[in-house]
């Protein structure tokens, strides 16, 4: 049976719930009071109003909602594509809404992986070098990237298209290849635009259960944003956008788990190290937090335990309820 998650009582609720949130998984992904407005001409429209959510290591979520629902707005202040209007997004103790666009850049190549529903794919490269990429910028060495690389494309059913260009493989073949690219340097969370959204159904089922394979194995997080309902179905919590608010935030047991088939994955032996990201509690007032140097590790410090529960939503500036904040 489904466990609602809105509505529960300030602070985390029962003391079992403390309980918990202390022994269990720690948090990846912490949003407070995220706001994000477009202007356009006289116009603004609010696509995200005061969102709330804590994301927890290991946990595949997919986020849901008819278009104009703020999902992919949300999926791109979450990755750090977009910066907010208001509010902030910690990916582990770090304020990524805080950081340059040259920070970003480094983090995300260096935590985040990304799953397109076009795929990207270079079209002027193999399978292979497709999935070497992210190790490319990592200064890994070809002959550890060529076999991690094989490992990746050897299981998702690739080995023998390896040498391949995308012109030269179907959508089922390139989304395997973008799947193996994305997890392949092993970053803490995966995103996942649409994934399927150009696949038929058979595929669709091969794409996602490859996906919440690799999450299970590895021990990453995974955020699905889609419109289809039953991509949902393989995501152990759905949070639900209308009108750029969360309605409903619902966790569930999984259609496949992934976990009985994740010893067939490649051994973390073959792919490069996990990199390390501090984790859990995050800083109680992100005001005192300075914004590290493009010369300073990203990573921010660790800055005491995270409150018992969220500061309230600071007051509407009135420049923003006249349009006059800059987006």
């Amino acid at each position: 049976m489904p466990h609602l998650l809105i509505g529960m009582p300030e602070g985390g609720g029962t003391l079992e719930n403390a309980a918990q949130a202390k022994n269990g998984p720690k948090p990846m992904i912490s949003v407070r009071h995220l706001r994000k407005v477009y202007r356009i001409g006289d116009e603004k429209v609010v696509a995200l109003a005061d969102i709330n959510l804590e994301i927890l290591k290991g946990q595949v979520v997919c986020i849901v909602g008819t278009s104009g629902s703020g999902k992919s707005t949300l999926l791109n202040q979450l990755a750090g594509l977009e910066k907010p209007t208001r509010g902030s997004v910690y990916i582990g103790k770090t304020n990524i809404s805080r950081l340059s666009e040259n920070q970003l850049a480094i983090f995300r190549q260096r935590f985040l992986g990304f799953v397109f529903q076009s795929y990207n794919l270079l079209p002027t490269m193999t399978a292979l070098e497709n999935v070497s990429l992210p190790m490319i910028f990592k200064g890994i060495s070809k002959s550890k990237r060529n076999k991690a690389s094989m490992a990746m494309l050897a299981a998702v059913g690739l080995k023998k298209r390896a040498h391949h260009r995308p012109t030269q493989m179907s959508g089922g073949q390139q989304q395997r290849v973008g799947i193996a690219r994305a997890f392949v340097s092993r970053p803490k969370v995966v995103f996942a635009d649409e994934p399927t959204g150009n696949l038929d159904t058979r595929t669709t089922i091969d794409v996602m259960r490859m996906m919440v394979r690799f999450a299970r194995r590895y021990q990453q997080t995974l955020i699905i944003v889609t419109h289809d309902p039953e991509i949902a179905d393989y995501a152990d919590r759905v949070v639900t956008l209308i009108d750029g608010a969360i309605t409903s935030d619902v966790t569930h047991t999984p259609v496949y788990d992934g976990t009985a088939d994740a010893d067939s994955l490649p051994p973390e032996s073959v792919l490069p190290e996990e990199p390390s990201l501090p984790e859990g509690p995050i800083p109680a007032v992100e005001e005192e937090l300075p914004l590290p140097p493009d010369d300073e590790p990203l990573i921010l410090p660790d800055d005491g335990d995270a409150p018992a529960a969220l500061p309230p939503a600071p007051a509407a500036d009135p420049q923003e309820e006249k349009g006059e904040l800059p987006i």
